[in-house]
């Protein structure tokens, strides 16, 4: 069996698939790993450190490709990347399938057996493989890093002989792993923290963390939680409601992070114009729902926007601003997820079409979309 790692072809992203941690474990299941020249240099692994835990260095994707049965990826790769790839081939990554039907068709064309790590469920047995999880946990920490550095005031209370320099204000809009590393950050800094989020078992989760909550609570916010754990998309009415009690709180507050995401929808919009406008001149706002079009009406992906003296961070891929380490994670959800695919008895890969981890991430078998969310493609 063998098993490729891809350089990512988006220079944008500087995250692996793969680590020597990883590479070694793959090697001790008697597998053949492949790691493409210069594939962990954004994450800082060097190609000597790859061929010291067992890999073979392939000086391109063709070379490293040939013969795969597994490929490990950070995003997506195209069809076309996978030219000469062998049937059957089970591509394992972020796939971010929504809106990206056409890519999809052409991976199923290409014979590929496409594996979505972010459709992974939240179930116990599963934990190790939450690669949102794993990946929004250090996205949220950094949020609130990219907000003290662009703030530029003291986010501690300083009691000095020149005087008392007071403590920052933070917002937390949306409290899933992001939004609580984010708190949880934000405390260790020293500002007072508020969250808000729909969902009520966050209310209890946001005050362990030392943080005030705060939220419409009426009947529909009681039932605003999905079997799986994840936020519904609210009425516009709640939305209303939400907004007018949220509008006169982000006036007092020095520091806005926004985590809401939807699952294969744009990010709904939390902060508006008016909103960002009501606040002192030097205030951040870190939105991490940019990628999806952002939860402040002013965000712009990609860039750094600046409406009235206030910043708006629309940083895309916070979490590989922290490369090594968001590698580390990423490539060992990867390995626990692996390992169930690979026959103990056989060492060769072995899909079990009937787990539920199967059946919960894979998007193409056997030249065809089997995913029903993307089949119409």
């Amino acid at each position: 069996m063998r098993i490729a790692v891809l350089a990512e072809s988006d220079k944008a992203e500087p995250r692996v698939a793969a680590t020597p941690e990883t590479v070694k474990k793959f090697v001790s299941l008697g597998a053949e790993v492949a790691v493409q020249s210069g594939a962990g240099a954004g994450a800082g692994v060097s190609d000597a450190e790859y061929a010291a835990a067992g890999a073979k260095i392939g000086a391109d994707p063709a070379t490293t490709l040939a013969g795969a049965d597994i490929l490990l990826r950070v995003r997506r790769p195209s069809a076309a990347e996978l030219a000469g790839a062998k049937q059957n081939l089970a591509l394992i990554c972020i796939m971010d399938p929504f809106g990206n039907e056409a890519a999809l068709a052409g991976l199923a064309k290409a014979g590929v057996i496409a594996f979505a790590m972010e459709f992974m469920p939240r179930i116990t047995r599963a934990q190790s493989m939450d690669v949102l999880s794993s990946q929004a946990n250090l996205a949220g920490y950094r949020a609130v890093i990219e907000a003290a550095a662009e703030y530029g005031r003291s986010f501690p209370m300083m009691m000095t002989a020149a005087g008392t320099v007071p403590a920052a204000k933070v917002f937390i809009m949306g409290v899933g792993v992001a939004g609580l590393q984010a708190i949880a950050t934000a405390r260790r800094l020293g500002a007072i923290v508020t969250a808000t989020d729909v969902r009520p078992a966050t209310k209890e989760q946001v005050e362990s963390l030392g943080a005030k909550f705060l939220a419409v609570e009426n009947e529909e916010f009681q039932q605003a939680q999905t079997a799986g754990g994840y936020a519904k998309e609210m009425s516009k009415d709640y939305q209303a409601a939400q907004a007018e009690l949220t509008a006169s709180h982000i006036a007092k507050q020095d520091v806005v992070v926004t985590t809401a995401l939807i699952p294969g929808r744009p990010a709904p919009k939390l902060v508006s114009a008016e909103m960002v406008r009501s606040m002192r001149t030097g205030s951040v706002i870190v939105d991490l729902a940019a990628e999806r079009g952002g939860n402040c009406e002013l965000t712009k992906p990609g860039a750094t926007a600046v409406e009235n003296g206030v910043k708006i961070v629309g940083a895309l891929n916070l979490a590989g601003r922290m490369a090594p380490t968001a590698s580390s994670l990423y490539a060992k959800n990867l390995l626990a997820f692996v390992e169930t695919l690979i026959s103990k008895e056989t060492k060769q890969l072995a899909i079990d079409w009937d787990d539920e981890l199967v059946k919960a991430t894979a998007l193409t078998r056997d030249g065809a979309i089997v995913d029903a969310r993307f089949k119409q493609a």
